[in-house]
């Protein structure tokens, strides 16, 4: 392929976001000749790969030659991707702020020119100082406005909004990433990787703020752009967070591949990232019911912020109410009442001063907690607000008061579509209806063990199944491993969790639907589930992905 024609090939891939392709046509041109675009194309299909380091190395070079030729413009772009890959993915400031002096430099004999706009962006985003910080961001606005480039119109409206977040001006903070979500995924931009910059700023500041429902439903709004481009959130801290979402709505075998590409690319980020993707890792493994793994990842995080609540859920599943008490009241201090996120904490310092037996301490804090929510005026909050009272009054016996909590407490959960959080409610009020209504309590722990089941919530499942043995019913058999199956029956599992109905299968396997209905009983019967919907979702969580459906990036 001559380079021109390989040069092509490479910008249109980009275009369409098929990086492998683009990177293979890049190089090919390299091949040819090294040249600023092949190198400058190669160095952003990298970055779309997730290969930051080797990304920067082209992107270094292709700024060489693009100032040697003269081209400003290109010269300075090179030098803004550069200086943002050494900030956000490899966590190196120093070369971040000398590379943004760089380009401040070329463009200075220039003159007035769009690109300043460009520099005024990156300058706040790296700015911890909120004045600076919201300046600088409003100059790169005005600019935006003036030149027309909605690309940096909408980055500098997520990039303001983080900052005023950073700065605990939560409400003003929000409304202007939710501008920028809209803007940008309702296709407004320009260039794709906008919607990396106001992606991975809504997770930041969705984060910061401890607002799970508001990350939760841009992520879903973003699921088309994922779908056709892989996925925006391309740098270590961002996965995780992402990953945290996905662990929350319970779409655990994607969360899975999430936090497993946030750890991988958290070697050349540093270790603040790595430490918040082996937490979060390490609460999706508690809730598998993997305890031990969980203690594992957590290994020397024991004085890390983002290990607080999976480090205290560990203690309180070995029966440690004590240490638990006091790694939540150490994070809660460090968090202080203000943040949503502060919630999350206090609910579960409720659970953990109830499991030590000091209701007063617990009333106290779901007292704190309620305020909380009425200040902040988000579901999640009232929810877990909801839950405190309830744990509270449950455990003064005011039986109740505290099931009537629950149920709205279930409302909401419901409503917000948490499911983990949704089955441990469920089984709790299970709990507290056994004495007195057991047929209620039944129904209760039946519907939170299927919760549980189609999570793959082993743990959550057990205790489920245990209330329904000592309420009188009979135990199931529950899902088996999938290695008690024929390999014909593996690959009907496989075709259940695809979806497909019996016809189906039959064409799909060249056998007949008598057949076909016969292996999709055996399967069921086999792996002890009831349905078809409980297949679905065992081979979600259980089987291998195919080759073709692994994690583009």
């Amino acid at each position: 392929m001559a380079s021109d024609d390989a040069l092509a090939a490479g910008a249109a891939a980009l275009a369409a976001g098929r990086w492998d392709e683009a990177r293979i046509a890049f190089e090919a041109a390299l091949a040819e000749r090294e040249t600023a675009e092949a190198l400058d194309g190669v160095g952003e299909a990298l970055w779309w790969l997730c290969d930051a380091r080797s990304s920067v190395r082209h992107r270094e070079r292709a700024y060489v030659k693009f100032r040697r030729a003269g081209d400003v413009a290109r010269a300075c772009t090179s030098a803004f991707a550069v200086a943002t890959s050494y900030y956000t993915s490899l966590d190196n400031v120093p070369a971040a702020h000398g590379w943004l002096a760089r380009a401040e430099r070329v463009l200075e004999p220039a003159g007035p020119s769009p690109l300043e706009g460009w520099l005024w962006l990156l300058r706040g985003y790296m700015t911890a100082e909120l004045d600076d910080a919201t300046e600088l961001l409003g100059r790169a606005l005005a600019s935006a406005r003036s030149s027309g480039d909605v690309d940096l119109e909408l980055v500098a409206i997520a990039d303001l909004g983080l900052a005023l977040v950073r700065g605990g001006r939560l409400d003003e903070g929000l409304a202007l990433v939710d501008e920028a979500m809209a803007g940008t995924l309702a296709g407004e931009y320009r260039k794709l990787d906008t919607v990396v910059f106001t992606s991975c700023d809504m997770l930041a500041a969705c984060s910061l703020a401890g607002d799970l429902e508001r990350a939760g439903r841009w992520c879903r709004v973003a699921d088309d752009f994922i779908r056709d481009y892989g996925c925006p959130f391309l740098y270590a801290r961002c996965r995780a967070h992402y990953g945290t979402v996905l662990v929350a709505k319970g779409r655990w075998q994607q969360a899975e591949l999430e936090l497993q590409a946030a750890l991988r690319m958290s070697e050349d980020a540093g270790p603040e990232p790595r430490k918040e993707a082996l937490a979060q890792l390490a609460e999706l493994r508690l809730h598998q019911g993997r305890l031990e793994e969980a203690e594992a990842l957590l290994a020397g995080l024991d004085d890390d912020p983002a290990a607080a609540l999976p480090s205290a859920a560990v203690r309180l599943a070995r029966g440690e109410p004590a240490p638990a008490v006091a790694v939540l009241e150490r994070r809660l201090g460090q968090l202080g009442d203000r943040r949503i996120e502060s919630a999350a904490t206090m609910e579960r310092l409720v659970r953990a001063l109830v499991a030590l037996g000091d209701h007063e301490a617990a009333a106290a804090v779901a007292a704190r907690l309620e305020a909380v929510a009425r200040s902040q005026r988000h579901q999640r909050a009232e929810a877990l607000a909801l839950l405190g009272a309830a744990w509270v009054a449950l455990a003064g016996g005011r039986r109740p008061e505290g099931v009537g909590l629950l149920d709205r407490a279930l409302v909401l959960l419901a409503r917000l579509e948490l499911p983990l959080e949704w089955a441990h409610a469920r089984l709790e009020q299970a709990r507290a209806l056994a004495g007195a209504q057991p047929e209620l309590a039944v129904a209760g722990a039946s519907a939170a063990r299927d919760a549980f089941d189609a999570l793959g919530a082993k743990r959550g499942a057990d205790a489920a199944a245990a209330l329904l043995r000592s309420l009188g019913v009979a135990g199931r058999a529950g899902p088996r491993d999938a290695g008690v199956l024929t390999r014909r029956e593996q690959e009907v599992l496989r075709l259940l969790g695809a979806g497909l109905s019996n016809p189906e299968i039959a064409e799909r396997l060249f056998i007949s639907r008598k057949t076909a209905a016969h292996h999709v009983s055996h399967v069921l019967a086999k792996l002890g589930l009831r349905n078809r919907a409980q297949a679905v979702a065992y081979a979600a969580r259980t089987l291998p992905q195919p080759a073709g459906e692994s994690e583009r990036r």
